[in-house]
């Protein structure tokens, strides 16, 4: 087993990153924060997303976003220098990272057999569109197209509207996500004798393994849920109402929540209503139901019944745009935005840390890096001088 240092999860453990564009930078960007070293291997041309974004000074913060906490080393694998560099680096890691197609690593000289000759035990993960193996395992694939494939997109928007893509790249996040922990629970695997592992992770597997009840419901029935806008398609009263000012989300989704809304909104009466007596009851009355909440809701503000929701027992909240996020004084107590110092472009605000250790924080400790900002010194370290 590997000695490791203690002060950060994955303190001690490198990571060779040949990820570009999001779904790989964002895992590996994971890795970095929980203490990895990682080695993030460009083209001379450079990650395409340093190109991307709104820039200051030129430079990308959307790069930024993504890629802090790691070391940049700019190599040609197309060339035997860049190629025996890799070597030496893969000689020197824990893991491996990828987001080619299928077969492209192997066409490069770095297919499962030279990686395991290179580095006994290396974890690998590979970052595909529609996985490994199957007949779509060769096409391209971007959010968009897993968002529609996986069925997502059908599931957002109201019944009458089209199908509806989230404004964020989800598909990409929750895959980056699902890298990172399947690389960290390789290397636990690892580090109790059970030897190297290869994951394979694809933007279209991720966005399916969300579809939660929607799946469930499916596989019990065979029937399709409807679409439900910003009401929820198994609960109600759920979703977001008009105030005197501005909407509200109002999440009551048992008896126990529906109960404190009603007393708190001088509905009591409507408890023992035999229409709502039950959830499924509720959401077959659902309009004449939210009917009777929104009478009560426009008469006062969103600030009033917020406070008076919450201090009831009821899920309520704001409907924030960004910057009503990070004004709110509950995520700036999280310190979900973070300031990052680099050294050329000066202080750069980047997203906070969402998993809080008490005794092993996730930490900043390396600026987004320039483009072969660490070419020769990460090279100097498996012994590639110039």
């Amino acid at each position: 087993m590997r000695d490791t240092p203690s002060i950060q999860p994955l303190s001690g453990f490198r990571v060779v990153d040949l990820t570009r564009v999001l779904s790989g930078p964002f895992a590996t960007q994971i890795l970095g924060d929980l203490g990895a070293d990682v080695i993030k291997i460009e083209t001379s041309d450079g990650d395409t997303v340093r190109t991307q974004g709104d820039k200051k000074d030129g430079f990308s913060w959307y790069f930024a976003g993504f890629n802090r906490n790691k070391r940049s080393v700019v190599l040609d694998l197309k060339s035997k220098e860049g190629k025996d560099a890799l070597e030496r680096l893969i000689e020197s890691a824990d893991v491996l990272i990828e987001n080619f197609r299928p077969g492209v690593l192997e066409r490069l000289g770095f297919g499962p057999r030279r990686l395991s000759e290179l580095r006994p035990g290396l974890i690998t993960c590979s970052v595909t569109g529609f996985g490994a193996s199957g007949p779509y395992a060769g096409r391209p694939a971007f959010d968009f197209i897993a968002q529609a494939m996986s069925g997502f997109m059908s599931t957002n928007g109201r019944e009458t509207d089209p199908p509806l893509r989230t404004g964020l790249p989800i598909s990409d996040l929750v895959t980056g996500i699902y890298a990172a922990l399947g690389v960290t629970a390789a290397l636990l695997r690892r580090e109790r004798g059970g030897g190297a592992e290869h994951v394979d992770v694809s933007l279209t597997n991720s966005m399916i393994s969300l579809l939660a009840y929607l799946a469930s419901n499916y596989f019990a029935t065979g029937r399709i849920t409807p679409r439900s806008g910003n009401d929820h398609p198994i609960a109600a009263p759920y979703g977001l109402f008009e105030t005197a000012d501005s909407p509200i989300a109002v999440a009551p989704n048992d008896d126990v929540f529906f109960g404190r809304l009603m007393d708190a909104l001088d509905l009591s009466n409507l408890k023992s209503d035999p229409n709502f007596a039950s959830n499924h009851l509720r959401v077959a009355n659902r309009d004449r139901l939210n009917a009777f909440v929104l009478s009560r809701l426009v008469t006062n503000k969103a600030d009033y019944w917020v406070e008076k929701l919450n201090k009831a027992g009821v899920p309520c909240s704001h409907v924030y745009d960004i910057d009503g996020v990070f004004s709110d004084p509950q995520v700036q107590s999280q310190e979900m935005a973070m300031p990052l110092e680099h050294p050329k472009y000066g202080e750069i605000k980047v997203l906070g840390f969402p998993m809080k250790f008490q005794n092993a924080p996730c930490m900043i400790r390396l600026h987004p890096p320039d483009l072969g900002e660490n070419t020769l010194a990460v090279l100097e370290e498996v012994g590639i001088k110039p």
